[in-house]
């Protein structure tokens, strides 16, 4: 009796251990994955009301976003994050960053927000 009390509490304690330990090195969380995420959008949001984006760039700006969020989730999905897997995100992520300033300072505004580029004055046809 006294021998199953004490298997009974060693179980227990193991339990409440594992318990604790299996979130600690299951690994999901990204918090730098995240945080580049809502940066590089606040980014493309700030080019959309400036004008430096057009509304094409922008939505082509956003669908890449949302193909790395889906990368992310799926590199999550089974309960870790690798390292190789952060190390594709991170890559997905420098594309990403380099697309957006590209496009913000390629000279194609959208100052009016019109949804449509706007012309600068010396590209209009002379008579």
């Amino acid at each position: 009796m006294k021998l199953t009390v004490k298997y009974t509490a060693s179980l227990i304690v193991t339990t409440l251990t594992l318990s604790f330990a299996l979130p600690v090195l299951a690994q999901t969380n990204t918090p730098n994955i995240d945080h580049r995420q809502q940066n590089q959008q606040q980014r493309i949001d700030q080019g959309v009301q400036s004008g430096a984006l057009t509304n094409r760039e922008a939505n082509h700006l956003e669908k890449a976003q949302e193909r790395i969020q889906g990368m992310e989730d799926k590199a999550k999905s089974d309960g870790s994050v690798t390292s190789q897997e952060r190390k594709r995100l991170q890559q997905a992520e420098n594309v990403q960053s380099r697309h957006i300033n590209r496009q913000k300072n390629d000279r194609q505004h959208d100052s009016n927000h019109d949804g449509m580029k706007d012309h600068s004055p010396h590209r209009l046809h002379r008579r």
